[in-house]
């Protein structure tokens, strides 16, 4: 039995019959639902001015000023007709909700009360109801290229933020928390519109304490902010530089495991991945790309889809990285997200025209989810003067509901935001996220490669930068669904990061808890342990080693090659019309015509093109020829090596 003393929440689980469990534990004692300890932020002077204990509106427990916990995190909270006109920025930038709270609902403190209080999920509150810390309170402590970080994505939330008036959250130092490597904002908040030079004087007071190997070129940044000149272009640029300069400083170890699953339920796999104990450890790309595919469209479609977009924006990247690593100045974020969206739009259409040629309509046309990584090296001189040819820098590109998330010790966050009807909703101010989540079609894809052409396609690409030990993990929703993630990563991420436990076990284990959870839909799971520790020693003239893990026993026990069907194989031959490969910033043609076309020759081959350029490169490149063909689709190979 409860006391009567004792701080209660209700399991979500709307058939337990004893709902009642003691504020902080993990799972209800009656049915074992995993317990929801939803802390709010109550914004506003009079979700403040509340006196300790207490408990507003029989519902909401006040765990310290502004922070509040839902004892009844089963039930929608209350939304108002009318949304009020200060909630709007959150909703319009819901997709930054890595950095941003979003809006839970509202309550009054007195029943009758016109004043209603805002409340706040996804804020920087810690599992046990503790804020996390100020970046005043975190700055001293962190390395200098954290510390050049947190500016970077405060610069990155400036012009959002500007747009919607509320770009003075973020000169307000208690509402700039500090999770790890993320910037997170408590609220935001609506005041006079700054400009760049009250931005250069609220971080003046930081950089003043920055560390040595920093703080004088963050000085000149911010003295080039404080002027009336200030251009936040150059402003951006300067401060990109400095932190491809700092993170330079840091090896990068890499070990990766991937595998895919059909599920309990299921003979066929509509997912693909990359990498697999299938691919080979020669190729170059295991050392710097992983990719989760989840086709939709049947049997015939969905595998097609997903392998098709595996293959062709390999291609592609392989590409784009030739190219990059050809540049003699670094190549801005903005250049290569564009670059990345290009590739992505080719690989659309290459779907897209297979679903033209085989006449298919509605929902029957073929597509498929992405969520891609792409580990970015250039050549970078570091804060201490030496030549790095690796700044780990990171790109993650999603369409659809396959996922991406960091983990580490401490926390598990998700990168990525579904395309579903939900965010659209939310998005496009109709509703709040609660409500939205009780449609019937919440979890309806809003957007996934090949259902639609290129010019409506419009993928999410992020950038960030690898500076301390993770994991990231790439999924479909056969283990996501549900927040299995949330609920199971201190159990399988957790232990490899301490070597309790190997990558590949891991993907292993989380493939096995996904069938037994979700075992009507296939997964796939590709883990990165990324190591930036101390303990790995930079190397001054070339890369750190990048290890690749790859277990037969892996292989043998959570991963099925799909085998096609006739009709699904003669969907990967179809000829195709070929589109250009998206070419890198100031390239020279006389020096990089040559690869670029035995690539494309190699894209035409995979959609069955043209045999004219496939003849030049073979004559040109006999050897890369072959060795590419060998992992191409069987079918596909035969014509290839003739």
């Amino acid at each position: 039995m409860i006391s009567t003393t004792t701080r209660i929440i209700y399991c979500t689980n709307p058939s337990c019959t004893n709902p009642i469990n003691p504020v902080g534990e993990s799972f209800c004692a009656n049915c074992q639902t995993q317990l929801v300890h939803n802390y709010l932020w109550a914004s506003g002077f009079d979700a403040g001015d509340v006196r300790l204990p207490a408990k507003i509106a029989d519902r909401y427990e006040v765990i310290a000023e502004h922070i509040w916990l839902d004892t009844h995190p089963g039930l929608l909270p209350d939304i108002l007709e009318q949304l009020p006109a200060e909630i709007i920025p959150y909703l319009r930038l819901y997709p930054l909700r890595l950095h941003l709270p979003i809006v839970y609902g509202f309550t009054r403190r007195f029943s009758g009360s016109d004043n209603a209080i805002l409340l706040l999920e996804n804020v920087p509150i810690d599992k046990s109801g503790n804020l996390y810390p100020a970046i005043t309170d975190a700055w001293e402590q962190a390395t200098p290229v954290r510390q050049v970080y947190w500016l970077w994505q405060i610069l990155q939330l400036w012009t959002p933020l500007s747009e919607l008036k509320v770009a003075g959250s973020l000169l307000l130092s208690d509402n700039l928390r500090i999770q790890g490597w993320c910037v997170r904002l408590l609220e935001l908040r609506e005041t006079q519109q700054p400009n760049l030079q009250q931005l250069g004087e609220f971080w003046q007071t930081l950089v003043e304490n920055a560390k040595p190997t920093v703080a004088e070129p963050l000085q000149k940044i911010v003295h080039s902010m404080r002027t009336e000149s200030a251009n936040l272009p150059e402003i951006a640029t300067q401060l990109n530089r400095l932190l491809l300069s700092s993170a330079a400083e840091l090896p990068l170890i890499l070990k990766v495991a991937g595998a895919t699953d059909p599920g309990l339920e299921l003979t066929q796999n509509e997912d693909n991945c990359f990498p697999t104990a299938f691919d080979s450890i020669d190729d170059p790309l295991l050392l710097r790309v992983s990719i989760v595919c989840d086709g939709i469209g049947g049997h015939e479609g969905g595998e097609v889809a997903s392998q098709l977009a595996v293959q062709s924006v390999k291609l592609q990247i392989r590409a784009l990285l030739t190219e990059v690593a050809e540049q003699p100045e670094l190549v801005s974020p903005e250049v290569l997200q564009g670059q990345l969206e290009a590739c992505l739009r080719v690989v659309n259409n290459l779907i897209c025209n297979c679903n033209n040629e085989q006449k298919r309509e509605g929902t029957q046309r073929m597509g498929t989810t992405l969520v891609m990584a792409v580990q970015v090296p250039q050549f970078v001189e570091s804060t201490t003067g030496y030549l790095s040819e690796n700044a780990n820098e990171l790109y993650l590109v999603n369409v659809g509901d396959s996922r991406a998330y960091w983990i580490t010790p401490d926390y598990c966050q998700q990168l990525t935001i579904d395309d579903d009807v939900t965010a659209r909703e939310v998005r496009n101010q109709r509703s709040l996220y609660r409500k939205a989540l009780l449609r019937p079609d919440a979890t309806a894809l809003t957007q996934a490669l090949g259902t639609k052409d290129a010019e409506f396609l419009r993928p999410a690409i992020q950038r960030f930068i690898i500076e301390e030990d993770g994991i990231l993990l790439l999924t479909s929703d056969g283990l996501s669904d549900n927040n299995w993630v949330e609920q199971s990563w201190q159990d399988y991420a957790v232990p490899v990061l301490r070597g309790e436990l190997s990558l590949e076990e891991a993907v292993y284990s989380w493939i096995k808890l996904a069938n037994q959870k979700n075992g009507h839909d296939n997964t796939s799971v590709v883990l990165t342990h990324c190591r930036v520790s101390c303990q790995y020693p930079a190397q001054l003239t070339h890369t750190p080693p990048i290890e690749i893990e790859q277990t037969e026993e892996l292989l043998t026990e959570t991963t099925i090659e799909s085998e096609f069907t006739d009709s699904s194989q003669a969907l990967l031959d179809l000829e195709l019309p070929l589109e250009e490969a998206p070419a890198a910033p100031n390239t020279k043609p006389t020096q990089r015509k040559q690869p670029i076309l035995m690539l494309l020759g190699l894209l035409v081959l995979l959609v069955g093109g043209t045999s004219l350029g496939l003849l030049a490169w073979r004559h040109l490149n006999p050897g890369s020829f072959q060795q590419v063909c060998r992992q191409l689709p069987t079918r596909v190979q035969g014509v290839c090596l003739k």
